[in-house]
C-alpha cells in the first residue's frame, strides 16, 4: 500500500547558530532526493526557534527567504524543548500528510528518514528512530540512560528503549496527538498511548556536529521526573506501601518496649538509634510530601490551562 504525500520535517532549535546551516543542507538533500525518486509528493523543513538568544532566528529567516522548502516559527519566549516540538507538530499537522521530528544537532542520522518514509508508505502510522547502540556515549551517560529507561518502565511509563524524539508520524497520529489537552508534555509517552500501527528504524547516532548539548544532567533528571509523574501513579502507591511498613515497624517497636519494661524489667535504651529513626522517618516523610507536591503542581498547571507556547511570528509556513 503506497501512501505518498506531503512530508514536513520539524526541527526545534535553541541557540543552534553554529549547526543550523549544515542541518538545513542535509535535510534539504533528503527532501530533494525523495521528491525526485517519487517517495513523497513534496516536502519541507519547519524550524521552531524556542526563544534563542543567539542568531538562530536570523538564520532561519534567511533560510526561509532563500528556499521555499524552508519555514520558520518563532516563539515569543523559551517554552522548552517538548513545547517547542509540540508547536511545530501542531502547525505542521495542518499542511502535511506525515511529519518527522528531529533535533538540530545532527546526532540523529538524517538518512534514516528514507526508511521511515518507506515504513509509512507501507502502512505504518508511527515510525520510531531507535539507536542501535550507545558506543559514542560516555560510560556515565550510557549507564544513566539505561537506568532511565528501566526506571520509566518499572514505574509504569511505556517508553521505547533507546528512542528519543526522532520519529515519523502520519496525519492521523498527528491529529490525535495535538488533540490531547495535556499541559505537562512528555511526547515519548504520549505517542505510545495512541495505539496506531508502529514500526522501528534502527540507526547509529553520531557526535554532535557543533555547539554544546542542551540537555545536561539536571535537565535529564527533571525530564525523567516529568515523564514518571505524567504517566504513572506508582510513586503515590509506593508512599502508601512505605507508610504501612513504618506503621508495622512502629507497632513492633511499641510491643518490644512494653515487653522490655514490664516483663524483662529493664528500661528502654538507645538514644542514638532513636535519633537515627527520627531522622530516617522525617526524611521519608519529606520525600513523600515532595512526591505528592509534584503531582499537585501538575494538577495546578493543568487547571490553569495557560497556553503551552506563544508564537511571535512565522515565515513561509504553508
Amino acid at each position: 500500500m503506497m501512501r505518498k504525500g506531503v512530508l514536513k520535517i520539524v526541527v526545534p532549535c535553541y541557540n543552534e547558530e553554529e549547526v543550523l546551516h549544515e542541518t538545513n543542507k542535509r535535510l534539504l538533500e533528503v527532501i530533494t532526493t525523495m521528491e525526485q525518486s517519487g517517495k513523497i509528493v513534496s516536502g519541507g523543513v519547519v524550524y521552531v526557534d524556542d526563544g534563542s538568544r543567539d542568531k538562530t532566528w536570523q538564520i532561519i529567516d534567511e533560510l526561509s527567504k532563500a528556499d521555499p522548502h524552508v519555514a520558520g516559527i518563532k516563539l515569543a519566549h523559551n517554552a522548552g524543548h517538548q513545547n517547542a516540538l509540540f508547536a511545530g507538530l501542531t502547525l505542521a499537522s495542518e499542511c502535511c500528510d506525515m511529519a518527522v521530528s528531529i533535533d538540530a544537532d545532527l546526532q540523529d542520522d538524517t538518512n534514516a528518514i528514507f526508511e521511515m518514509v518507506d515504513k509509512y508508505n507501507d502502512g505504518a502510522e508511527v515510525v520510531y528512530g531507535v539507536r542501535r547502540e550507545r558506543t559514542t556515549d560516555t560510560w556515565f551517560k550510557r549507564n544513566t540512560a539505561l537506568g532511565f529507561y528501566k526506571m520509566m518502565n518499572k514505574m509504569g511509563t511505556d517508553v521505547k528503549y533507546n528512542h528519543a524524539d526522532f520519529r515519523l508520524m502520519g496525519s492521523a497520529a498527528l491529529k490525535a496527538l495535538v488533540a490531547m489537552p495535556e499541559r505537562n508534555l512528555f511526547l515519548r509517552g504520549m505517542v505510545r498511548t495512541l495505539g496506531f500501527q508502529e514500526a522501528d528504524v534502527y540507526y547509529d547516532r553520531s557526535e554532535r556536529f557543533a555547539g554544546e548539548s542542551k540537555y545536561p544532567l539536571t535537565k535529564m533528571l527533571n525530564f525523567a521526573v516529568d515523564g514518571i509523574t505524567s504517566f504513572s501513579v506508582k510513586p503515590l502507591r509506593l508512599i502508601l506501601t512505605f507508610g504501612v511498613f513504618f506503621l508495622v515497624m512502629a507497632i513492633l517497636a511499641i510491643g518490644y518496649g512494653l515487653y522490655s519494661y514490664f516483663i524483662i524489667g529493664g528500661t528502654i535504651r538507645g538514644w542514638t538509634s532513636l535519633l537515627v529513626s527520627l531522622w530516617f522517618i522525617g526524611g521519608s516523610l519529606m520525600i513523600a510530601v515532595g512526591i505528592v507536591g509534584e503531582y499537585v503542581g501538575k494538577i495546578y498547571k493543568e487547571v490553569k490551562r495557560r497556553p503551552l507556547y506563544v508564537i511571535e511570528r512565522t515565515e513561509n509556513l504553508k
